[in-house]
């Protein structure tokens, strides 16, 4: 029974961190509507080209992704940078893309359209120079998308020994794992996606998946904002104690 219980407490932090990751990275990705203007912009493509540039941009993408969780808090420390900051920075990100998306998602989306094929044009002749840049970064997974796996990558616990934050790490991988299957199978997919959904469709799902994201921004400018306060707080309550009870030498004993 014991063995048992163990086990399913293993699951339940695996599942916990996938279900953690998965809807934060799904959100920012989008790679539905993303997907609609890799149709866009591939226009004229074949489709050998098509399937190859959606499995360069899934693996790329996914390469990014785990990097920014297993080294970015490294990076952040180096530059001196509070998971805290980190937070509220990339909380804010999101939060505007999210909110530009519910405002005017057909302009958002005309400007990633433009900005993609001037970069795109400009490139290489060969299809491929442009799977990295600007189909992957910072078409696919950009900014917003690094900030949010460097935040659940500072999420990895502390407490629970290695075998906590072994499971931690292999939950966050498999949820970007899997969003970046589902960008590979969408961006593959993406002209049948446009006959299946209409932009009418398209700009449903852009909108609701927006809603979501805009709450995940919100919450994570909280958590940010939550931290620094507590440290904030820790760190006056220590030096108020600090100030009230010095620490000084032992008073003699008296004979």
């Amino acid at each position: 029974m014991a063995y048992l219980s163990a086990e399913t407490a293993n699951f339940a932090s695996l599942s916990g961190a996938f279900l953690l990751a998965f809807p934060a990275l799904f959100s920012i990705v989008n790679p539905i509507g993303a997907a609609l203007i890799f149709a866009e912009v591939t226009d004229g493509r074949s489709g050998a080209e098509r399937a190859m540039l959606a499995r360069r941009v899934a693996v790329y993408g996914l390469l990014i992704l785990l990097v920014s969780l297993f080294i970015g808090s490294t990076l952040l420390a180096f530059f001196g940078i509070t998971i805290g900051a980190l937070r509220i920075a990339g909380g804010l990100v999101v939060a505007v893309r999210a909110w530009s998306l519910l405002q005017a998602p057909e302009e958002n989306e005309a400007n990633k359209e433009r900005q993609a094929h001037q970069e795109g044009r400009t490139a290489a002749a060969d299809v491929s120079s442009t799977a990295f840049f600007p189909l992957t970064m910072p078409f696919t997974v950009g900014p917003g998308s690094i900030s949010v796996a460097i935040a659940l990558g500072a999420e990895r616990p502390e407490a629970g020994g290695m075998l906590a934050r072994l499971e931690f790490s292999l939950g966050t991988c498999l949820a970007a794992v899997a969003v970046c299957l589902m960008v590979w199978v969408a961006y593959a997919s993406a002209p049948r996606f446009v006959l299946m959904l209409g932009r009418s469709g398209a700009r449903i799902v852009t909108r609701l998946v927006a809603l979501i994201l805009l709450c995940i921004g919100v919450q994570i400018v909280v958590s940010g904002v939550q931290e620094i306060l507590v440290g904030t707080i820790a760190r006056a309550s220590a030096e108020i104690s600090a100030v009230r009870h010095p620490v000084g030498p032992p008073s003699p004993s008296p004979r």
